[in-house]
Order: structure tokens, then sequence, then C-alpha cells
């Protein structure tokens, strides 16, 4: 099991908490970390795109010309793909892009992204987070005094809209919670911070 240093806003050691091997101990399977990502965003497309085919562009009702005796090829409408105006062949049309991944490849996914933290220590602990008003300045230096100032994702114990808002205000900075995270955001994120609490349920639900 890791020992990890638990630090407070102000930057400062004050004690120490042990990581769960099942959760925070695995070796990462870095193929499945790959399927969890590709799955997130195709999850997140709109598949809104669309484009007119030959029955949706306006006009070419008429026939252009009589079919034989002018010497031009045979025409039927000016609305054709060939001609200018006229509709796209095959044309993207909207589409649902979303598929579900195996309840046990998810969890070994978000494990693996975990374990990938802290083998790379670029996973640090926070004591606790917990604001009585929007104070972003207060995240700022916090972050600040942790050495997290890059991308950074903040794995909170609850949904406190304060602190949520406050994160939200400083470019970079995400907020979760346990329901919300995801295998992407861990990644994608040059540094994860979990709130005490939180360690404590993420155990809970993914051991």
């Amino acid at each position: 099991m890791a020992n990890i240093a638990v630090v407070d806003m102000a930057g400062k050691n004050v004690g120490e908490i042990t990581l769960s091997d099942a959760v925070f101990g695995i070796k990462p399977n870095a193929v499945v970390m790959h399927m969890a990502v590709v799955n997130y965003l195709a999850n997140q497309r709109q598949g809104t795109q669309s484009t007119l085919t030959r029955t949706e562009v306006s006009g070419g009702g008429k026939k252009p010309w009589r079919q034989k005796g002018t010497g031009h090829a045979r025409q039927g409408s000016t609305r054709a793909p060939q001609w200018r105006h006229g509709g796209i062949v095959h044309a993207p049309k909207p589409r649902d892009y979303s598929y579900s991944l195996n309840k046990k490849v998810r969890r070994l996914a978000l494990k693996s992204a975990l374990s990938d933290k802290v083998i790379n220590n670029s996973l640090i602990v926070l004591d606790e987070l917990k604001l009585d008003s929007y104070k972003t300045k207060t995240v700022a230096d916090c972050l600040k005094a942790i050495g997290a100032q890059k991308k950074t994702l903040i794995v909170l114990a609850d949904n406190n809209a304060f602190t949520v808002k406050s994160i939200a205000n400083i470019a970079g900075a995400k907020a979760a919670q346990i329901n919300t995270i995801n295998t992407y955001d861990i990644i994608n994120a040059d540094t994860l911070v979990i709130v005490k609490d939180a360690v404590a349920k993420l155990e809970e639900v993914y051991a």
C-alpha cells in the first residue's frame, strides 16, 4: 500500500494517508484506458451535422431540356449531384455516436488512471477544501501552494456550490465528484488533487 502525504490549503504537510492497492496500486492497463477515452470522446459528439440531398435542395423541378436531340447528355433535374447547387451524394445526417463499455472495463480503466497518477507522483491529497462563499482567489492560492498550477482535476467529497464555482473560474482547473469522475478527465489532467474525504469514498466504491 502506498503512503501519501496529506497537505492543507497552505501546502503544509498535516499527516499521511495509506491508499488502497485495489484502487490506487494496480498495474495500469493502457489498452483499457485508451478504450475508455475513445468511448468518452465518442459520447461527447453531438452528431448534429447535416447536409442536403437532392430531394431537399430547392429548385430543380423542371427537366432542363428534352430527352433526345439536343446533343447534351440526358438530364432529369438541375439539382442532381453533378450540377452546381445540386444535392450532396451520401450526405451526412444526424446520428448518435454514443456507445457503452462493459462496467468491469470502465472500472478497470478508472483504477488504472488513478494508479498511473500515483506512479508518476501526480496525485496530491488535500486535507479539505471548503468555502463559505465564492472565493476564486482562495482556490487559486491553494493550487499554487500545493504545486498544482497547470491542468488540474480536483475531486471533491460533496457538491459544494461555492467550491465548485470557484474552481470553475480558474483556467485549467476542473472539479469532479465521486459520481462524475471519469478516466478521460484523470488522464487529461497534469495533476490530480483529491480531498481526503473523497479518497475514502473512492475506495469504498471501487475497491
